[in-house]
């Protein structure tokens, strides 16, 4: 198979991340007799320093040719970063927004699990983490704070992403899933939970729970292997998930898909540009890997490949190789490249 994928690696940390996927990616095909076709499209501060704005008609009509993007962090030091002294709808961010409605991606998954292999980086105690946990949190994106009111076909689009999870899942016996909201508050959240209860009469086999965010914030602390999926919406579901990437060790294990209505996805680590340290050869490139592997289940129907990158994953953890996010007594620290290579020469 020819495996069309667009290329935004992004800024800061982006490019380092995203090569290192792109050579696990390459590793892949080897092995399974696929080709990767790339084209590199550029958005966030990359593009304004090339075109002026954050993302370009021409990008998206380029990332609407291929059959999924991959994508690495964008943005800058907020503080320091020229990108930031323009007005807001022309920084890294808004290329994020735009690039989200033009492509439809409605449905954000954001699967934390927390590896055997990293407990010692898990800050909860172990009789909490015993056994580990795998959830995933379902994110909208069309609505909440970051694009005003929700509209009417915009909560149609929530119904549409319900129907989604459910068919990825079919596979799983029981799912408990938690609709999260703010219902005691919010008008907003009320609808929410109206067409969640209403959606879910559909699926009888699906177990369905309520809960407030707040309340969902504290029980991911204190009890995360109660949470199979969680359904939430567009803020809530960003602030919760980052809150479970900390749970699971480090934010740069956290892996990201965000998908339309048909098999076309954007994948993209769940962490920022982390200006900071770009160009160090530290940053974790684990959680773009996993990225990656997400791509190739959603948007490719190819379970094995994806299989192996997740195994491969799992194998380099287990032989105690740790990028410094991640790193604990008696491992060995590695950088950004050397991890991509490990996980590569892993994949069979």
């Amino acid at each position: 198979m020819n495996l069309k994928i667009g290329v935004i690696k992004g800024d800061g940390i982006g490019p380092e991340i995203v090569t290192e996927a792109m050579k696990v990616l390459n590793k892949v095909a080897e092995v399974y007799g696929h080709t990767c076709d790339y084209t590199q499209l550029l958005m966030g501060g990359a593009s304004i320093d090339v075109h002026g704005v954050p993302l370009t008609d021409e990008t998206i009509a380029e990332a609407k040719a291929c059959d999924a993007v991959l994508m690495g962090s964008i943005g800058g030091d907020a503080k320091t970063s020229p990108w930031y002294k323009l007005e807001p709808s022309k920084r890294p961010e808004a290329g994020l927004l735009k690039i989200r409605k033009a492509l439809n991606l409605f449905a954000n998954l954001r699967p934390a699990v927390l590896y055997d292999e990293l407990k010692g980086a898990c800050p909860l105690k172990e009789e909490i983490t015993e056994g580990g946990f795998d959830m995933m949190i379902m994110r909208e994106l069309t609505g909440g704070l970051y694009f005003g009111e929700r509209k009417t076909e915009e909560v149609n689009g929530v119904m549409t992403a319900q129907d989604s999870l459910t068919y990825n899942e079919e596979e799983i016996r029981r799912i408990a899933k938690r609709g999260l909201d703010k219902a005691n508050v919010l008008d907003s959240s009320r609808l929410w939970r109206k067409v969640v209860e209403e959606v879910s009469k559909d699926y009888p086999e699906v177990t369905v729970e309520n809960m407030l965010v707040d309340n969902c914030a504290m029980q991911l602390v204190k009890d995360p292997k109660q949470f199979d999926v969680i359904l939430t919406e567009n803020m809530f579901g960003d602030i919760l998930s980052d809150e479970a990437s900390m749970v699971t060790g480090s934010i740069g294990m956290l892996a990201s898909a965000s998908l339309n209505e048909t098999k076309f996805g954007l994948y993209e680590p769940s962490g920022g540009s982390a200006p900071d340290i770009a160009g160090k050869g530290i940053a974790n490139p684990i959680a773009t890997i996993l990225s990656a592997a997400m791509m190739l289940r959603f948007s490719f129907d190819l379970d094995k490949e994806a299989d192996s990158i997740e195994a491969a994953v799992s194998k380099v953890l287990k032989d105690g190789y740790r990028t410094i996010d991640i790193m604990s007594d008696g491992k060995t620290q590695i950088g950004t490249e050397e991890m991509g290579s490990l996980i590569a020469a892993n994949i069979q």
